[in-house]
């Protein structure tokens, strides 16, 4: 391990390519299932997958319309005018010998992302991000001495962003990873599901003893938030003490090894004119009219940062954002709320249950996709019943179960006034209902205060700590029924303060 005194001499910086995998239902260039995740090996293939002669490419208009989403999400414009070029280079999961890519005029110039670290914003800079053709996978058996290549992977639509070498911790690349992560998501541009390699990132280090940049290392398919953090730290350290050694880093491309936690050499690095970079013959320039751009753009839906201050602005903390922001279709419920202009006090409490209640139920193995069947008004009908004193806020989350996990609730499509009603009778069946009976609650008050002479005589001598206590025995003697407020209020007439 470097000291803190030794890692304190050197400047790190760090770049992030992200490799994010296009939603759409084919490849990029061909009519084949852009979905591999359950498929056999080499089912889900085409002769423009394999390269064969003659076989000429075909863009899928949806990658585009994508790849524009993006933009906009990356704080920037889709270009006008972008093309295709060859990138040759000779692997077994590369039968044409050269990847469909964008070199020179891709479709996004320029653009940012803002990170979030200890409360403090800080704005990443995107140089490029293109179009291009993912290759195949090849996998290499344990113990055997050969290796199996899968083309299912060969042509999926790929949008390669690439970050300004802005980052200077491994704090920050990972924070920017998540951040992008929740762009491509909320954008609808990506399914962005790590475990599937939807998004894989890239991560390029280097390290100086002054302000220019330090020979980099290309550390390539990570698959998680932790694994870039780790990544950058094991690499920081790696880096310095060949420095320290007298030794010299060398430009090359590196894996991750998850089970050591290291990274280990994979080859010598590239540069741009290995490539032998050409324009794609095969493949007219994309080009893009302003009115086609507008109407992406007036498609784009709330992204992180708008949600982060409407959430705010509801009163909810900022880790109470994140888990929803962590969560879209729990978000979504919130959405739908805000959209028929529910009052900020329900808006609020929902907020709540949803944070706190829902998540604990699906992270207990809840499907919100096949079990769920509350609606955004009975949300709303639950939170108005609080106000109103029908339910204290614990019961509230008692009828909430009663509806999420009771399979005879039936109350989809109904009139607001049905609802309401059917919800009335379910918090009753329940005996979940809130007394706010004074004359009824004024009974079980003074029997208290009898049974609790000394709390009582301490309240009377200004040790208000104590009403907490007289309060607790109300609601026990009423079962929880007791409307709380008014049993503290009652206390205090009774007692003569």
């Amino acid at each position: 391990m470097i000291d803190a005194a030794t890692r304190s001499k050197y400047q790190v910086t760090i770049g992030i390519e992200c490799h994010v995998q296009l939603k759409t239902k084919t490849k990029l260039f061909s009519g084949v299932d852009n979905d591999a995740r359950e498929a056999p090996p080499n089912t889900l293939v085409s002769h423009i997958c394999f390269g064969l002669p003659g076989a000429l490419p075909v863009l899928n208009e949806a990658a585009v319309a994508l790849a524009s989403r993006a933009a906009f999400a990356l704080k920037s414009t889709p270009q006008l005018f972008s093309k295709f070029d060859r990138k040759h280079y000779f692997y077994p999961d590369l039968p044409m010998g050269y990847q469909i890519t964008q070199y020179d005029e891709p479709i996004i110039i320029g653009g940012s992302v803002d990170i979030i670290l200890d409360g403090a914003t800080k704005t990443i800079g995107i140089t490029r991000a293109h179009l291009e053709a993912d290759a195949g996978k090849t996998t290499h058996p344990a113990g055997a001495n050969y290796s199996l290549v899968d083309l299912n992977r060969a042509g999926t639509p790929l949008l390669e962003i690439v970050s300004e070498p802005d980052m200077h911790s491994s704090q920050e690349a990972k924070a920017y990873a998540q951040e992008l992560y929740l762009l491509m998501k909320y954008a609808g541009v990506s399914d962005a599901n790590l475990y599937y390699g939807n998004m894989r990132f890239d991560v390029n280090v280097s390290v100086s003893q002054d302000s220019s940049l330090g020979v980099r290392s290309e550390t390539k398919n990570l698959n998680s938030f932790r694994s870039v953090e780790r990544a950058v730290e094991y690499e920081v350290e790696r880096q310095i003490e060949l420095l320290e050694r007298g030794m010299k880093v060398v430009q090359e491309t590196r894996g991750w090894d998850e089970s050591k936690q290291k990274t280990t050499l994979q080859r010598t690095k590239e540069n741009a004119d290995d490539y032998r970079y050409m324009p794609d013959p095969d493949l007219p320039p994309i080009e893009l009219s302003d009115v086609y751009i507008k109407k992406i753009k007036d498609s784009m839906p709330v992204l992180p940062q708008e949600w982060r201050k409407r959430l705010s602005s509801l009163g909810l903390k900022r880790a109470q954002a994140e888990t929803l922001l962590d969560n879209p279709e729990v978000l979504h419920i919130l959405h739908d709320l805000i959209e028929e202009d529910t009052e900020q006090k329900h808006l609020k409490n929902i907020a709540n249950w949803l944070t706190t209640h829902l998540m604990k139920h699906i992270a207990n193995g809840y499907d919100l996709g096949s079990e769920y069947k509350m609606d955004a008004d009975e949300w709303r009908i639950i939170s108005e019943m609080v106000e109103s004193g029908d339910l204290s806020s614990s019961r509230a989350k008692d009828l909430i179960d009663s509806i999420l996990f009771d399979g005879d609730w039936q109350n989809s499509g109904k009139s607001l006034e049905h609802k309401r009603a059917a919800l009335k009778k379910r918090a009753e069946e329940k005996g979940l209902i809130q007394v706010s009976d004074e004359s009824e609650i004024a009974k079980i008050v003074e029997q208290v205060i009898k049974d609790n002479a000394k709390a009582a005589e301490d309240i009377k001598n200004g040790e208000m700590k104590a009403i907490g206590f007289l309060v607790g025995q109300v609601m026990k003697a009423s079962k929880g029924k007791a409307n709380p407020q008014l049993a503290q209020d009652l206390i205090k007439q009774q007692l003569g303060l």
